[in-house]
């Protein structure tokens, strides 16, 4: 396995695929190609498994297996994250390859605002998208610019740890789900007794959730979390269907909590060397906390990232075009990112 691993690291690919039936998969610059290789057998992957698990208890009972995530190292080859599951009987397993060096907001072009709502003392910051489009890379390089710049306590709620933190000004303390801590409720729960300056919640994934890292960002803690939702507006609609409560009240919570959004797209370079960020950004104005409190008779929020550019905001029409602008992506992927 590991010289598998270490053959899709030289190739620069993202995910190693294990499936039943075919050879070893990588996806690499975005397409996923086949090694030539013998086709998976249940045993080999049933191996890997064993391999790969910490957790005894799982590992001595993968008949019960349906999912599981966990992290992987190794060694002199890199860190995965890693989910098994099982499809048609048999396990499969996708490993995706974590960097050992955190990549920078730069080295990401992640958009200004990145670094600002990092420094933020307090508030709720949410990096949204689909799987795979980055959000948890973008975390790590705000928790980086923060540990390299300011002396603050992060906490950090993982699912499973992928980028390691060592403490530089800040100490940086990493819990991860079915190691350190059963849930990421109780984890968020129990952190507000850690003295945190800063809360890294791996995923809102509940209304329990939702709730604490709301009063968390109410108390006066930076914190920091993603959801699975495409746009903007509608994380601000997530939000408040998640939270479960009064949803004038839960916008007013909002508005007043809510530092900013940061929504990403991962899209093919037109030079074909991999993928580059596209970002919907909203910056937490004072007119955008209106909107979100009484969206009506005020800009929607559109509106208001489309002539925020002073606060670092935009669309993701307004990222795309000037993406092609620098050629960063052709007119094919722009035209498809954005329908124009």
């Amino acid at each position: 396995m590991h010289q598998l691993l270490a053959k899709a690291i030289a190739a620069g690919a993202r995910d190693v695929h294990l499936k039943v039936g075919q050879p070893p998969g990588a996806r690499v610059r975005g397409s996923l190609v086949y090694f030539r290789l013998d086709r998976i057998r249940p045993q080999d992957t049933e191996a890997a498994a064993r391999h790969i698990i910490r957790d005894p208890a799982v590992r001595d009972d993968l008949d019960h297996v349906s999912e599981y995530d966990t992290s992987y190292a190794a060694p002199g080859i890199g860190r995965f994250r890693v989910n098994i599951y099982r499809q048609r009987g048999t396990l499969a397993i996708v490993m995706r390859a974590i960097p050992f060096e955190i990549p920078s907001l730069e080295d990401l072009r992640a958009p200004p605002a990145c670094k600002e709502l990092a420094e933020r003392d307090r508030g709720l910051v949410l990096v949204v998208g689909a799987a795979g489009n980055g959000k948890s890379t973008t975390l790590a390089a705000m928790i980086s610019h923060m540990n390299h710049n300011m002396s603050r306590h992060i906490v950090t709620i993982e699912d499973p740890i992928e980028y390691l933190h060592g403490d530089d000004r800040c100490s940086v303390s990493q819990r991860e789900l079915n190691l350190d801590t059963a849930s990421f409720a109780d984890a968020l729960r129990a952190s507000l007794r850690q003295d945190p300056d800063v809360i890294q919640v791996g995923e809102i994934r509940d209304s329990e959730t939702m709730e604490i890292a709301l009063k968390a960002a109410e108390t006066g803690h930076l914190v920091l979390s993603t959801l699975h939702t495409p746009d903007v507006s509608r994380t601000v609609n997530r939000v408040v269907a998640l939270s479960g409560g009064d949803p004038g009240e839960v916008r007013e919570r909002l508005g007043d909590a809510l530092q900013g959004v940061v929504a990403q797209r991962l899209l093919p370079r037109a030079d074909g060397q991999g993928m580059v960020l596209a970002a919907e950004v909203l910056v937490a104005t004072g007119i955008v906390r209106e909107s979100i409190k009484r969206p009506a008779g005020n800009p929607s929020l559109k509106d208001l990232m489309e002539g925020g550019d002073m606060y670092g905001m935009q669309t993701f029409e307004m990222a795309v075009k000037g993406m092609l602008r620098e050629n960063l992506v052709d007119k094919e992927t722009a035209r498809s990112a954005i329908g124009f």
